[in-house]
C-alpha cells in the first residue's frame, strides 16, 4: 500500500508527505523500491540498467551515465559495469537492485527481505551498506524475517502479525515493554539436591517469572537478572555442589517476537 501496488480498503497513510491514495503517481517519484524478486532487465547489462532507469526519471543521457557510474563504484560494481545482468551472482544482483532504487534519490527507500537467500558474508556486507546508506541520510523501510538484522540495522521497529502492529518501538523499548526475560542458567556436577532454589531465595526476588529445575541445572527466567547467578552459585556450593557451568542469555529481538506472536507454525 505505502509504495502503491495495492490500494487501502480503508485508512490513510502518506509518504514523504503525499497522500498514496489521492497522489499515488508523486508518492512514486519520491519512493525507491526493491522487492524479494529479482526484477533487473536480464537483456541489459550492469550499467544499462542503471541508466535506462535514470532516463525513467527524466536525466539526460550524460546525467544518466554520470549518476550510473557514481552507483556502481558506491556498491562495488564498476568490475561488472558490462556484465550482463544474468551473470551476476546473488549478492551482486541484490546490490543492483538497491543502486538502481536510488538513481533518482529518493525520499524513503523500500527493501521486502534483502537479504532472504544471500550467504552470510554477503549478508554482513550489505548491512555494512544499507548502515552507511543511513548514516549519509537514507531513510529505509525495511522488511524482514531475521530478527538479528532488524536488531543490528533499524531505529525503529514494527513487529507485524496477521496484519496487526503488536509492537512498535526502539529495539531496547520492545524489550523492555515486551516481557522479554533474561534467562539465568546454572549447570552443577552430578544431581542437584531439592531446595537449591530456595537457598537462593528466589522466591523473595520481583521480578521472576518461572523458575526450572531438572537432575542437574537450574533455570530462572526473569526481567530483574542482578544478583541472580551469583546467589545460585553460592546456594550450590553451600549445599556442596560444583558449578559446571553458567550463562545469563539476555533478551533478544528474536524472544520478543516469540512472546509477541508464539510459536505456532505460519505458512
Amino acid at each position: 500500500m505505502l509504495t502503491t501496488l495495492v490500494v487501502p480498503t480503508g485508512g490513510r497513510a502518506w509518504v514523504a508527505g503525499i497522500d498514496v491514495v489521492a497522489n499515488p503517481v508523486g508518492v512514486k517519484r519520491r519512493i525507491g523500491v526493491v522487492t524479494q524478486n529479482n526484477t533487473l532487465d536480464m537483456q541489459l547489462t550492469v550499467a544499462e540498467n542503471l541508466e535506462f532507469r535514470s532516463r525513467f526519471f527524466g536525466l539526460g543521457l550524460r546525467d544518466a551515465a554520470r549518476r550510473a557510474e557514481q552507483l556502481l563504484v558506491a556498491f562495488g560494481l564498476a568490475d561488472r559495469r558490462k556484465a550482463i545482468a544474468t551473470d551476476l551472482s546473488g549478492g551482486q544482483a541484490k546490490r543492483l537492485l538497491i543502486a538502481r532504487a536510488l538513481v533518482h534519490r529518493p525520499d524513503v527507500l523500500f527493501l521486502d527481505e534483502p537479504t532472504a537467500g544471500l550467504d552470510p558474508q554477503t549478508r554482513v556486507n550489505l548491512w555494512d551498506m544499507l548502515q552507511a546508506l543511513h548514516a549519509e541520510g537514507q531513510t529505509i523501510l525495511l522488511t524482514t524475517h531475521y530478527m538479528e538484522e532488524a536488531e543490528a540495522l533499524c531505529d525503529q521497529v514494527a513487529v507485524v502479525d496477521h496484519g496487526e502492529v503488536l509492537a512498535a518501538g526502539t529495539v531496547d523499548e520492545l524489550k523492555r515493554g515486551a516481557g522479554a526475560d533474561t534467562v539465568i542458567t546454572v549447570r552443577y556436577e552430578g544431581g542437584m539436591p531439592d531446595g537449591v532454589a530456595l537457598k537462593a531465595r528466589l522466591d523473595d526476588r520481583p521480578g521472576i517469572s518461572k523458575v526450572e529445575t531438572d537432575a542437574d541445572q537450574v533455570r530462572v527466567f526473569t526481567r530483574e537478572p542482578d544478583g541472580v547467578l551469583g546467589d545460585l552459585v553460592t546456594a550450590g556450593s553451600s549445599a556442596g555442589l560444583t558449578v559446571r557451568d553458567a550463562a545469563q542469555l539476555k533478551p533478544s529481538l528474536e524472544t520478543v517476537f516469540l512472546n509477541l506472536t508464539g510459536r505456532e507454525y505460519r505458512e
